[in-house]
């Protein structure tokens, strides 16, 4: 199980991106760089920056003139708790169920047939006695 973190939503998940990427960024340059891809405006971006300070998921350093942040979790973190919740919340928190069900749908290429086999052996190899 992960850290506690915050749930972030689907547009915070755009401005942490742009943080993952490189930070420190100050707010404009998050807004440059989402504006870019988005039609946005800059309020907007504001609003996710500071919900996401609120949500102690992005830290603030504000001994310059120009207040700078930054992620205070790690992409894969953050990708691992959001993961666990979908899973709770759609699959009655089993990862067999889901993985069966993408298996099932999904037509795999003899190459994913292998790449499974081999993340799935270790595994296989630890749990028997």
């Amino acid at each position: 199980m992960s850290k506690n973190i915050p749930n972030i939503s689907e547009s915070e998940w755009e401005v942490m991106t742009e943080l993952w990427k490189e930070a420190p960024l100050t707010a404009n340059d998050v807004i440059s760089a989402l504006q870019e891809r988005t039609d946005w405006k800059a309020k907007t971006i504001r609003t996710l920056l500071d919900r996401l300070v609120k949500k102690e998921v992005v830290g603030v350093n504000k001994e310059q003139r120009v207040y700078t942040f930054f992620p205070l979790y790690e992409q894969d973190e953050c990708q691992r708790a959001e993961a666990e919740s979908f899973i709770k919340r759609i699959y009655g928190g089993t990862m067999k169920s889901m993985l069966v069900q993408f298996i099932q749908e999904d037509s795999l290429s003899e190459e994913d047939i292998q790449e499974l086999r081999t993340i799935l052996e270790p595994k296989q190899k630890k749990q028997k006695p």
